[in-house]
């Protein structure tokens, strides 16, 4: 005979039989809300997750600010639970928006907030709508503990870092009051897992690298497509792009990076650790290339040691029978603090070495429209500003709590690969530390602003423990 079930066995039957699902703790929850608000940048639709995030900060008894800005799709949230006023306030600040995606691309919908496998998945859950929801559940958590404060504490949710005209910068021209701080915490260190998923390192950034563009423009004689002239713009930017292409710049490392590759050299293995004792120690220059080239296969190692060059537009001809007079490429470069832009300039001219072709800062080329004066500005700003010191009450409380939640792993300062939106803050003097407070694997940061991003549940929980014992230890009585 034919065994037969009821639903209810046949229910519990296959639930016994399905792997266990890693259960979501209430940051994964927010998280899952968070990317399902399509922030993607442009256009950005902030003011969106502005009101979400309102809904939960509100019934908690925090002070809620919403900066609107002339787009009115573009808004800045600004939660602020207040302490005794003994202490000047903390910050915690996460960028609400997000780049977009080639959805084809992906094996899940980008904006549904997919759990899966003990992960999040989705656009945004690293960079940064995963520590967005970190910093958010920790700063609740503040209030739903009822935590005595001695400063206030302030989560800033912004808007336009991916790129626009209302970003931080615009923020603090008529709002700094709302975000003035002692000190703050934003997107920048990495918190490493080992290929066994153990942790390997906490890095804490205490400085950004910058960026510029340059356009680098090939002239030729404009004429009939039947008529092909040897001063051809186009093949004079080739070769010009094929001498970049080899060029690399040499390494330039900073007191954080030299402190960074030293805490790599505790934790590696021969010869790599070799490799970074030789980096820093700069004394024996052929050691110091074999280190070069062996670092720099990891691409996040090559990019925080030297100012990094990559092409991102090409232009050239507009009729399919005509040879253009002219044919540009425009390079991004991402500058170790303290690079003079007419030096990086009279060295790409030199690695080119050829009269047909100018070198010149692009500005704010390739940017969204009307943010020329924008990117002006930002590099004026950047131009002046001074790592952060480690001696200050937060990165001190940074350091104990990693001690606390990650026990026996180091914790190094680190000079973040890419811009933030922290500037709004260096430039006035006031000490910015980054951290995407979670553990994620090598494999996990190559998804970063491609497909499938994704951060996990377990790292999550791990990143909300350390911000939230972390606040109080900085801002509670």
């Amino acid at each position: 005979m034919t065994p037969r079930f009821t639903a209810a066995a046949l229910f519990l039957t296959t639930a016994f039989l399905a792997p266990a699902q890693t259960p979501l703790n209430d940051t994964a929850k927010l998280l899952t809300e968070v990317i399902r608000v399509n922030t993607s940048n442009p256009p950005g639709n902030e003011a969106k997750l502005a009101a979400l995030l309102k809904s939960k900060f509100e019934p908690l008894g925090f002070q809620i600010d919403i900066i609107t800005t002339p787009d009115p799709a573009k808004a800045h949230f600004i939660a602020r639970l207040k302490g005794d006023g003994s202490k000047k306030p903390i910050l915690l600040a996460a960028h609400a928006d997000v780049v977009g995606v080639e959805r084809e691309k992906w094996s899940v919908d980008p904006f549904e907030g997919v759990v899966k496998d003990g992960y999040v998945i989705g656009r945004g859950a690293i960079d940064f709508k995963g520590g967005l929801a970190v910093f958010a559940e920790a700063v609740m958590m503040l209030a739903k503990n009822k935590v005595p404060l001695s400063r206030d504490v302030i989560f800033l949710s912004e808007a336009d870092e991916e790129g626009g005209s209302y970003n931080t910068a615009w923020l603090a021209k008529d709002h700094f009051d709302k975000i003035d701080c002692e000190f703050s915490l934003n997107e920048g260190g990495w918190i490493i897992k080992n290929p066994d998923g153990t942790v390997r390192y906490v890095s804490i950034s205490t400085a950004d690298k910058s960026g510029v563009s340059l356009l680098v423009t090939a002239k030729g004689t404009s004429t009939h497509a039947s008529m092909p002239r040897p001063d051809s713009a186009i093949f004079t930017l080739a070769k010009a792009m094929g001498k970049i292409g080899d060029y690399d710049t040499q390494p330039k490392l900073i007191e954080s990076t030299k402190e960074f590759f030293t805490t790599l050299e505790k934790t590696s293995k021969p010869p790599l650790s070799t490799y970074f004792h030789d980096l820093v120690a700069g004394t024996d220059p052929e050691k110091v290339k074999i280190a070069d080239r062996e670092i720099s296969k990891d691409p996040l190692l090559h990019a925080i040691m030297r100012n990094t060059i990559a092409p991102v537009f090409l232009n050239a001809g507009f009729r399919g029978n005509v040879i253009p007079g002219s044919a540009e490429a425009t390079l991004n470069f991402r500058t170790i603090p303290g690079t003079n832009v007419e030096e990086l300039i009279s060295e790409m001219k030199a690695v080119v070495n050829d009269p047909r072709v100018e070198v010149t800062n692009a500005g704010g080329r390739g940017m969204p429209a009307g943010t020329n004066a924008a990117y002006a500005e930002y590099i004026k700003m950047t131009s002046r500003m001074k790592p952060s010191s480690k001696d200050s009450e937060l990165f001190r409380a940074l350091v104990q709590q990693s001690n606390v939640v990650f026990p026996n792993v180091p914790v190094t300062t680190y000079l973040f690969q890419a811009g933030t939106d922290s500037a709004a803050w260096r430039s006035r003097g006031i000490p910015v530390y980054g951290i995407y407070p979670y553990p994620i694997s090598a494999e996990d940061l190559t998804r970063m602003h491609g497909n499938d991003e994704r951060v996990s549940i377990e790292s999550l929980q791990q990143g909300t423990d350390l911000i939230y014992k972390t606040l109080v230890q900085v801002a509670g009585k």
